[in-house]
C-alpha cells in the first residue's frame, strides 16, 4: 500500500508542477486560484516550505542526495511495515521527497506554486510538501497509537 501511494503522490506531484510551469509565470508572478488562494511562481532552493535556503549547489546536491537517501530508507522500512498508518505515512513522506528531489536534479530548485499567504500561511508549497508534511503527523500518530510489544513477550 505504501509503494503504490508513494508512486501516486509522485506522479500527482510532477503532474501538477509540469501544470504549473505551463502557465509561464515568472518568479514572484501570481494568478489567482480561488477564494484566498492563489498561485505563484517561487523556485524554492531551500527544504519544504523554503526553509533552509541554500543558493550553493553544493547545498543543492547534498539537500538531494539526504533526500533521495531518505527515500531508500522509507522505502526499505516499507517493506516491513505492517501498519496501516506507518504505511501511510511512509509512502506520503517517500513520494514527497523524491518529488522535489527529482526537481532540484531537473531545474536546480523546487517549484513550488501553492499560495495561501493571505491566510496568514506564510509558506509558498507544492504537493510533495504537502504530502510530507501529512506524512509526518501519520508517522507521529503511529508512534503514539503503537504499543510494542513487551521484551520477551512471546
Amino acid at each position: 500500500m505504501g509503494l503504490v501511494l508513494a508512486a501516486g503522490i509522485l506522479i500527482a506531484d510532477q503532474a501538477s508542477k509540469a501544470a504549473f510551469l505551463n502557465l509561464g509565470l515568472l518568479e514572484g508572478m501570481s494568478r489567482p486560484l480561488f477564494g484566498p488562494f492563489n498561485l505563484t511562481m517561487v523556485w524554492n532552493k531551500g527544504i519544504s516550505f523554503g526553509l533552509l535556503s541554500a543558493h550553493h549547489d553544493l547545498a543543492r546536491w547534498a539537500l538531494t542526495l539526504f533526500a533521495m537517501a531518505v527515500a531508500i530508507f522509507l522505502g526499505s522500512m516499507l517493506r516491513t511495515a505492517d501498519r496501516r498508518l506507518l504505511a501511510i505515512g511512509l509512502g506520503l513522506v517517500m513520494g514527497g521527497a523524491i518529488g522535489n528531489a527529482i526537481d532540484r536534479i531537473r531545474f536546480g530548485a523546487v517549484v513550488d506554486f501553492f499560495d495561501a499567504t493571505s491566510l496568514m500561511f506564510p509558506w509558498i508549497f507544492n504537493l510533495a510538501d504537502s504530502a510530507i508534511t501529512i506524512g509526518v503527523i501519520f508517522l507521529l500518530l503511529d508512534s503514539l497509537l503503537h504499543k510494542p510489544d513487551a521484551p520477551g513477550a512471546d
